[in-house]
């Protein structure tokens, strides 16, 4: 089993508008993304930190969010068209825009760019509609992301402890995957 605490942050009213960062990057909406081409990016952004709930639904249980008109989907993508973030951005509670999804590959996490996509999140997350955004974030995610979420103007407003089996010993993830996080194996009673 695997424990991490669970931070959920909102933000009740639209920042002030500020200048987008620049960015080399480019959102794109997948409006109907397959859901192998949604696993193949999710699992790219999210295997060091354990991502693996999408991994785990069943086909149509993915197709319902990701084909829901409710959720956007956003590929961040760079000069070259390649595929090197997600945005996802719930809107299926009235009111709500939930930041269900946020990253980018390993290679570009914790150099700045987040503040780019925070831009553009928060610039598509508040609509006329919208009285409340919010996030959660786990201590399994970038040693930054908590802060980061503060520095934006959420605010922490629950705190849950979850516990899951293990992705990596089921092989929904390699066995290499977050490497900062303990895989207690059993069957060899080693510890790596």
């Amino acid at each position: 089993m695997v424990a991490t605490v669970v931070t959920s942050l909102e933000m009740l009213e639209r920042p002030r508008p500020r200048p987008a960062p620049n960015a080399p990057f480019r959102l794109a909406r997948w409006k109907t993304p397959s859901t192998d081409k949604y696993r193949a990016l999710f699992r790219r952004i999210g295997e060091p930190w354990l991502w693996f709930s999408r991994l785990v639904m069943t086909e149509a249980e993915l197709a319902a969010i990701i084909g829901d008109p409710d959720v956007e989907i956003h590929a961040v993508e760079d000069r070259h068209g390649i595929e090197i973030g997600l945005l996802e951005l719930d809107f299926r509670r009235p009111g709500e825009a939930e930041i269900a999804f946020f990253g980018f590959i390993p290679e570009l996490a914790g150099k700045g760019h987040g503040n780019w996509l925070m831009a553009q999140a928060l610039a598509l997350g508040w609509r006329k509609d919208v009285e409340r955004m919010w996030v959660h974030s786990c201590t399994l995610d970038h040693p930054g992301a908590l802060g980061f979420y503060r520095r934006h103007g959420f605010v922490p407003f629950a705190r849950a402890v979850e516990t899951f089996a293990d992705p990596r010993l089921a092989g929904v993830l390699p066995r290499e995957a977050a490497p900062h996080v303990p895989l207690f194996d059993q069957r060899d009673a080693s510890v790596r």
